[in-house]
């Protein structure tokens, strides 16, 4: 009796032990459940952050949808200081001396030709006056992200071209690496260039490559200022390998301020023609048509905003003053030129290319320029920079050489290929 009353209980133990098994799953995978859940009550929510109600929308060939939102309902009102901001509908001054380089040129010598569309989403519709194009934000985008909170801004610990502090052969810490032309030590109210826009490959979703101007002040630490603006290839911003129109700032060395074009409260465009963020057609091929388009950005001495213009024609908006501490008065440096991720995810260095991704020395129609490259001084005027120079962290895997005459005035060439036999 006593051996089957020990069997029974022991039974019984194992049964109640795969009971309790049984329920802490059932309360695991309910967590579980519950956590998936509340992920998509988070995204959704986030979504609704970023995608205002439209007016219009407009499918974009590329799969994009560009929404047409009210001006007044842009993410750049949640802004706790933009609540009673009164929107300024044009800047007071323009910078004198522009060059007329139209909406968007196509080049076959180097001379200015034809005007073409700027945007892909352009075949398929416009958007009324009164509203500004804002690129749809869609789940995978945020997915994609890190982490939610850091969706539409650069790694806190992105890195910009230090000149004064670099030598060539040494990359970044971060992997980011350069070839621009800068200049330094003097008071700076704005920046302009004309760049041709290509398509260049990239190894790693994690990786991208950009053109564009900078304008900096401050330190390169904690406390950088810096508005941007070109054309990247990010795969891991927009999810795919197309040529975008792009916009960042940071008033903290992107560690918690600033964002790529409209993701955060910032930037006030007043635009309804260019999307911040769309995709940019056509593109220049090698050793074929050549295209560019033009980006000015300058400070407008009266309200002390920073404005952008894209093309000869497009006033796009400005970022108020207030959003900076050192360029709230001017900027102590400017920078133009590419920059790519190097994750080096295989040991070896990225085949990412920068610009065309070819050498500078293969010259036009092959490698990628900036021309007409000029600053805005503190009379408002635009002139040829002086002392331009020009930096690269590792000449063997992008480079960048100094040019200048009548018909592009100051310029340069730049880009490469990454990694070749010269740069492992």
């Amino acid at each position: 009796m006593d051996k089957v009353c020990f069997d029974n209980v022991k039974m019984n133990m194992e049964v109640m032990f795969c009971l309790f098994l049984l329920f802490m799953v059932s309360v695991v995978e309910a967590k579980q459940g519950m956590s998936l859940s509340a992920q998509k009550l988070e995204v959704q929510k986030h979504l609704n952050r970023l995608n205002k109600t439209p007016i219009k929308s407009i499918k974009s060939p590329d799969g994009d949808i560009i929404d047409c939102v009210n001006m007044s309902h842009q993410p750049a009102f949640d802004h706790p200081l933009l609540k009673n901001h009164t929107l300024q509908m044009m800047p007071n001054y323009h910078p004198e001396g522009l060059f007329r380089n139209g909406k968007m040129s196509k080049a076959n010598t180097k001379n200015e030709g034809s005007n073409s569309i700027t945007q892909l989403w352009h075949l398929n519709g416009k958007c009324p006056e009164g509203t500004i194009p804002i690129r749809r934000t869609k789940k995978d985008d945020i997915l994609r992200a890190s982490n939610m909170k850091s969706y539409g801004r650069k790694n806190k610990h992105s890195t910009i071209a230090k000149p004064q502090s670099g030598r060539p052969g040494l990359v970044s810490q971060t992997g980011h690496q350069h070839a621009i032309a800068y200049v330094e030590g003097d008071k700076y109210y704005g920046a302009k260039a004309t760049i041709n826009v290509w398509e260049p490959k990239i190894q790693q979703p994690n990786e991208f490559s950009l053109s564009q101007i900078w304008l900096l002040g401050g330190s390169f630490d904690s406390d950088l200022n810096s508005i941007e603006a070109g054309w990247q290839v990010s795969p891991d911003l927009y999810g795919d390998n197309n040529t975008r129109l792009f916009t960042y700032w940071t008033s903290d060395a992107y560690q918690a301020t600033g964002c790529y074009n409209l993701l955060c409260s910032g930037f006030i465009q007043i635009n309804n023609e260019i999307a911040m963020g769309a995709t940019i057609n056509p593109l220049s091929s090698y050793h074929g048509s050549q295209y560019d388009i033009s980006i000015l950005v300058w400070k407008d001495p009266k309200e002390g905003n920073w404005w952008m213009q894209f093309g000869n024609d497009y006033v796009l908006g400005y970022w108020p003053g207030f959003l900076f501490s050192y360029l709230t008065d001017h900027a102590t440096m400017v920078e133009w030129g590419g920059e790519v991720v190097n994750s080096e995810s295989d040991g070896l260095h990225t085949t990412t290319q920068m610009g065309s991704g070819h050498f500078p020395d293969e010259g036009f129609g092959k490698s990628s320029y900036f021309r007409n490259v000029q600053v805005v001084d503190d009379s408002n005027n635009l002139r040829a920079p002086q002392d331009l120079e020009i930096y690269t962290e590792d000449n063997s895997c992008y480079d960048v050489q100094l040019g200048k005459n009548n018909d592009w005035g100051s310029y340069f060439y730049y880009g490469g290929p990454g990694r070749n036999p010269n740069c492992p």
